[in-house]
């Protein structure tokens, strides 16, 4: 008979304990009820910023967080305990119910401390925690910005923390003044002098700094917002107020049950994460093992790791906690590992400062400097990756020369350097030793190694070093695009335009073997449409394409199509908006507005199309490329025209790429956004292509998306002139084209560029390949042929044969065609499926 575990948290920790629990725990030994205070289940909270701009809360969710078809985990959101009875072994929610356990696992977490500064608790005070936290500080932010464009946003606390919350008043609109009341910013992580460095480079940000400094009250202003002040009684005006000055552990429960608690707080327990009452268990921040609170993902993943392993009869124990970090704010790359602070007695530091280049960068060394305890580095942490692992070990030549800009970020460094037992995902507690075995077992790509160690599946700083182990154990990574071309997609793309080849055959012919396989045909067909303007459908074309494209239509669930005329920017005209309305009403057609600014029409057959296709473009519409690895939309809002915070012309700008980028056909699907000022209401950070309003430009972001893995897009350059604007996004598309694999988009592109974003910047915007006017004319023979693939069907009898349901009954719709009703929507419905009654067939 199972026994039960209940889990009193669902943040990241508690979900790590829950997962690690569920995949060992084969035979079913515990059954786990998951009570969880907030409504939300567990998300990314070290990403909290990322909902920032995209306000989409699935966006940070935790994979599996809801435990779909796993009937041993009750998971209950929305749900707080008030009380826990150890003798019993039982608790009490706030509903009233009580709940047995075996097991009890408290992962709680921590709550963002308040300092007792008169006036804390005013209306348009805030603290930085939770996805709720942050809706409430955007409400007060709007409301701060109608009545004053300028607005002042104050944050309490200058550590990593602050400056994600200062960054994120930033993207709101708001001028954000950082009081932190140690003398330099980050004090936990960076020493004095990358303190002066990374003040320096943030301020140059606009955002206002108070170093040694704290708030002496806070009072609401008459006509709304705050009145601050500060300790040498400066009175800031500001919209709100945010508190980031540190967090505590949720130990109340623990308190309140008698449980040992530790002279700073925190649940008191060992290092097998057991507390001081029998079966009780604490992990992450509320847990502090050995009397220690770690408020940092990794050790927190290392409890988890311990418990899940403890009640499966394991003997883990804590590992210790590696206090390492790599983040970028702002722009601003800040890392620091092992003894960063130089605390160590008789410790030596090796500093290079390079305060016109605007990097910092400090080795902490053994006192006779042979062995590296820890390190500072500010403006460019590309080294982080090879000297982390380094901690502890001796150095490998001249200190100097490690952290020199001519090292480029370490690329002497081999991981050869490092001994099997240094830790390369400091997240997940893995070793180099671990993933060379792994490596020897047969993982040979870095998904493999993420697969079978968890490696770089965290915060991902790792996957470089991942990438270059294999490269070093002797891996060598194919990249053959299938069985049939034992080349990349980026190989086969300079073949294509080498060789003048323009067909599938002639290529296969030429430089493959075999067929072809679905994989590389339509891969092939997208390259053969990237390099020309030769209809999608022309010729031999016509047999490679994939169903959306071979059809020029998006097909659904019971067989029929989608139609999505494009409306450029989402500007429309009421003549356009009668005509789509017309169609649908006399095709009987579902139609749907997306969140792209396309109406879509829903249930065509595919000998409607062309029928439909003929009173678009006699119309003046023309097909949106929906259906194609391609351009889909350029989303805008009604900028400068009509709002009244808006800087540049948000639409017409929209209107101009979408015409120049129409039809181009790419690796994978590109979607672009245009943002008429910083509120950032067409989403636009969160698109392959982003562009924001500034008052001198537009800043140009790169290399988001949504979906299942959602990124948020990286500025690349910064308030732009339109020409130069337009130049810059050719060339980037055009790289992206030319190098990305087979149905990668432009998020793990990026990754995946050595040298990352400065790479890019130095390739678009400094034409470090010497390549850009080369774009810049491909790009240019697009827009000149671009011709509307549907007008290209309707012009020509041989490709218009094609689009008929059966070929030896042209006439004959498709009997197994059929639509319900739900909700008073017109739905498809599948022949055989119950679904609904009422059965409407065309």
């Amino acid at each position: 008979m199972s026994k039960t575990v209940v889990v009193v948290g669902h943040g990241m920790v508690g979900h790590r304990f829950i997962e690690a629990l569920r995949t060992r725990d084969t035979d079913g030994a515990w059954q786990v009820i998951v009570l969880g205070e907030e409504a939300d289940a567990a998300y990314d909270r070290v990403g909290l910023s990322g909902y920032v701009g995209a306000w989409d809360r699935s966006c940070l969710a935790l994979p599996g967080n809801r435990f779909p078809g796993d009937t041993a985990v009750d998971l209950r959101p929305g749900t707080r305990v008030t009380a826990i009875d150890p003798d019993a072994h039982r608790l009490t929610t706030d509903a009233g119910e009580t709940l047995a356990y075996d097991a009890l696992v408290l992962a709680t977490g921590s709550y963002a401390f308040v300092p007792p500064v008169p006036g804390h608790d005013v209306a348009g005070c805030h603290v930085y925690r939770t996805l709720d936290d942050l809706d409430a500080i955007r409400a007060d932010a709007e409301a701060s910005l109608e009545r004053n464009p300028d607005a002042v946003g104050i944050v309490v606390g200058g550590g990593l923390l602050g400056l994600e919350a200062a960054n994120a008043l930033r993207q709101l609109g708001m001028r954000p003044h950082v009081v932190e009341i140690n003398p330099r910013l980050m004090p936990q992580q960076v020493d004095e002098g990358g303190g002066e460095h990374l003040a320096r480079m943030i301020g140059e940000l606009g955002i206002d700094i108070s170093l040694s400094s704290g708030t002496k009250s806070i009072e609401a202003a008459p006509a709304g917002g705050l009145t601050v002040t500060l300790a040498d009684d400066t009175a800031v005006d500001a919209g709100l107020l945010i508190f980031a000055a540190g967090v505590r552990p949720r130990d109340e429960l623990g308190r309140e049950a008698g449980l040992d608690l530790a002279p700073r707080g925190g649940i008191l327990t060992d290092v097998t994460c057991a507390t001081s009452a029998p079966d009780v268990y604490a992990i992450g921040e509320v847990a502090a093992v050995d009397g220690v609170c770690y408020g940092l993902v990794g050790p927190g993943y290392a409890t988890a790791e311990v418990v899940a392993d403890r009640l499966l009869g394991g003997d883990a124990t804590f590992p210790g906690a590696d206090l390492s970090t790599k983040l970028k704010l702002m722009g601003v790359d800040v890392a620091s590992f092992g003894d960063a602070l130089g605390t160590t007695p008789g410790s030596l530091n090796v500093v290079v400062s390079d305060p016109v280049g605007g990097t910092y960068s400090k080795l902490v060394l053994s006192d006779d400097a042979q062995t590296l305890l820890g390190g500072v580095l500010v403006g460019d942490a590309s080294s982080y990756g090879m000297l982390r692992p380094l901690v502890g070990s001796t150095i490998p030549g001249d200190p100097v020369a490690l952290i020199s800009p001519a090292a480029e970020g370490g690329e002497a460094l081999g991981l050869g350097a490092l001994g099997d037992d240094a830790q390369i995902c400091s997240c997940n507690d893995v070793s180099k030793g671990t993933l060379c075995s792994a490596i020897a077992d047969g993982s040979c790509t870095v998904a493999d190694l993420k697969k079978c160690t968890g490696a770089g599946t965290a915060c991902g700083s790792c996957v470089p070093l991942l990438s270059k182990l294999l490269s070093e154990e002797g891996v060598e990574q194919s990249k053959a695009l299938c069985e049939h071309f034992d080349r990349s997609r980026a190989e086969l793309f300079e073949l294509v335009q080498a060789s003048g080849i323009r067909t599938f055959s002639g290529l296969i012919e030429r430089f493959g073997t075999g067929t072809g396989c679905d994989i590389c045909k339509p891969t092939v067909a997208s390259i053969l449409a990237s390099t020309s303007s030769d209809h999608i459908l022309g010729g031999e074309q016509a047999s490679l394409q994939d169903t959306n494209d071979a059809f020029l239509a998006n097909i659904q669930r019971n067989g029929t199509y989608s139609v999505v005329p494009r409306v450029p920017g989402g500007d429309i005209t009421p003549e356009h908006l009668i005509l789509i309305g017309e169609i649908a009403r006399d095709f009987g057609l579902y139609t749907k507005i997306t969140g792209g600014q396309r109406i879509d029409m829903f249930g065509a057959t595919v000998e409607q199309l062309p029928l439909i296709w003929k009173r678009l473009v006699d119309g003046g519409m023309e097909s949106g490329q929906a259906y194609g690895k391609s351009l889909r939309t350029v989303k805008s809002c009604v900028g400068s025209d009509w709002c009244r915070y808006g800087q540049q012309d948000s639409v017409q700008m929209a209107i101009d790429l979408e015409l120049r980028y129409r039809g181009l056909r790419s690796p994978h699907k590109l979607k672009m956004g245009v943002s008429g000022c910083a509120r950032e209401c067409a989403e636009a950070r969160g698109k392959d292509v982003g562009v924001i309003a500034t008052d001198a430009g537009w800043n140009l972001y790169v290399c988001g998306n949504g979906g299942m893995t959602p990124k948020h897009a990286q500025l690349l350059a910064s308030d732009l002139d339109s020409a130069t604007l337009v130049k810059y996004i050719d060339r980037f598309l055009m790289y992206y084209i030319r190098t990305a694999d087979r149905l990668q988009r432009t998020a793990p592109w990026l990754d995946d560029l050595d040298g990352g974003l400065d790479r890019l910047k130095a390739i678009v915007v400094d034409d470090a390949l010497g390549l850009a006017e080369d774009f810049e004319a491909a790009m240019a023979r697009h827009v000149e042929g671009y011709s509307c693939e549907w007008k290209g069907v309707l012009d020509d009898p041989e490709k218009l044969s094609r689009f008929v349901s059966f070929v030896n009954a042209p006439e004959s719709p498709d009997p197994t065609v059929a639509f319900g009703e739900n909700n008073g929507r017109k739905v498809p419905v599948l022949l055989g499926d119950p679904g609904f009654p009422a059965r409407a067939p065309r």
